[in-house]
């Protein structure tokens, strides 16, 4: 027990011993660190300087929001067929109405060149029809001059030239019938010359039957032909819309020629290709669309208002953003639409703002930190972004007094024109340094390069 109680003293002090003598060595080795910084370190550097000034700046309130494109599109062909040409890629930029892809137009082509030759076979029927009509109405206008009507005229047979003249030679031979009948009573003509009369009478009844019976058949031809012209003017009718139906086959063939080439729809930048040369694409299949094509030029901005901040926010407000890629730049919007009502899970409201894209720097689905302006305006010291060193989550500035600098840690607010507001820290005509800010240390003598 002696010896156990002896060997752990030795090894407490030998661990003691060690561990003074790695501290001895590092310590000497900081301070030698810190000697030589101090040896390698400017005595006087040399900046520039700007004056702290006060300014209005405007208040605001922040939100977060994410940003969209302003137009989204998904791009499908109408027809099927072989994709026989591809004209953009990913991230590229296409113009409204220029070519996307172009599919194998061979088989729609065949279709409407049958479709041209039926509208031919057609107008060629509507030709032999509107003869047909031609035909008809000449022999109706020859039977009708049999007759001596016209179109529209009633016609009564005994009217007929025929039939009137042998009723006029009747009636003058019923007249001397009669005459000869008297005569023949009182014996001043013969028998025979009664029976002539009589004959003559019997016999011209028999032309007025005839005439009747043939003035009946001339109306009938009449109708006839009348008949003939209506049917040639049906079957005209009928080829006529037999051109139309044609046409319209053509119309939709062309249609289908047509569709083989997709075009763009919207002008902007292809998010999404899906369309690959030698595939074959049917708009019948799901996702059958070949692109996707988003208007980047103006975004929206759809920003979570806080409840609290709710009575804040107006149509037509200026808002401005920042993005984590571009940490030291500002974007401008104008609010443009409002939610008529609030999450009632998160409890924020939905506000849209429309943000001008310029240089396209912006990106749909970025997140974006928003400053949503009120219209009042205050007074703050305003120092140029330059002068800001930023360590961490500190921000300091050296302010420049008796050719010395004096490092001060402040509180930054908003970035207004490469101005950035500091909101404590620094007053109104202090002077700052600006250049070469990572080389100046608190204390430093400086010179300012004029």
């Amino acid at each position: 027990m002696k010896y156990q109680n002896f060997y752990k003293i030795a090894i407490i002090l030998g661990l003691s011993a060690i561990f003074s003598f790695l501290t001895a060595c590092g310590g000497s080795k900081a301070e030698s660190a810190n000697k030589a910084n101090t040896n390698t370190a400017p005595s006087v550097v040399e900046t520039t300087t700007a004056q702290a000034i006060v300014q209005n700046v405007p208040t605001y309130f922040e939100a977060t929001g994410n940003l969209a494109g302003d137009a989204q599109t998904d791009v499908a062909p109408t027809v099927g067929g072989k994709i026989v040409e591809v004209n953009f890629d990913i991230g590229s930029y296409v113009e409204k109405g220029s070519v996307l892809i172009r599919l194998d137009a061979r088989d729609a082509q065949i279709r409407l060149e049958q479709a041209r030759a039926q509208v031919e076979q057609q107008r060629k029927a509507v030709s032999q029809a509107e003869a047909n009509v031609e035909q008809a109405i000449a022999n109706l206008r020859q039977t009708q001059s049999r007759l001596g009507v016209s179109d529209g005229e009633s016609f009564n047979i005994e009217t007929f030239s025929q039939v009137k003249s042998v009723k006029a030679q009747l009636e003058l031979a019923e007249k001397e019938l009669a005459r000869t009948t008297k005569l023949l009573e009182t014996g001043d003509v013969s028998r025979s010359t009664y029976d002539q009369r009589k004959s003559q009478r019997d016999a011209l009844l028999g032309q007025l039957d005839e005439a009747r019976s043939n003035a009946a058949v001339a109306l009938k031809a009449v109708d006839t032909a009348r008949a003939a012209v209506n049917t040639a003017r049906t079957a005209t009718a009928q080829a006529r819309a037999g051109v139309a139906t044609a046409q319209t086959q053509v119309e939709q063939a062309e249609k289908s020629v047509g569709d083989t080439t997709v075009y763009a729809p919207i002008s902007g930048y292809v998010a999404e290709r899906t369309a690959d040369l030698g595939e074959y694409i049917t708009p019948n299949t799901p996702n059958a669309k070949v692109a996707t094509i988003v208007r980047t030029s103006v975004l929206r901005l759809r920003i979570d208002v806080p409840e609290q901040n709710i009575g804040q926010i107006a149509n037509g407000q200026g808002i401005s953003l920042q993005t984590s890629a571009y940490p030291d730049r500002n974007f401008s919007g104008r609010v443009v639409r409002i939610s008529p009502n609030i999450n009632a899970t998160s409890r924020v409201l939905v506000v849209e703002a429309e943000v001008e894209n310029v240089g396209g720097l912006l990106k749909p689905g970025q997140f974006a930190t928003v400053r949503i302006n009120q219209g009042r305006a205050k007074q703050s010291v305003m120092v140029p972004a330059a002068a800001v060193k930023a360590e961490g989550d500190t921000n300091s500035v050296f302010v420049i007094k008796d050719g010395r600098a004096e490092q001060r840690q402040v509180k930054v607010g908003i970035l207004e024109n490469n101005l950035i507001e500091i909101q404590q820290g620094v007053q109104e005509n202090e002077m700052v340094a600006t250049g070469n800010i990572n080389q100046i240390y608190d204390g430093v003598a400086v010179t300012v390069k004029q």
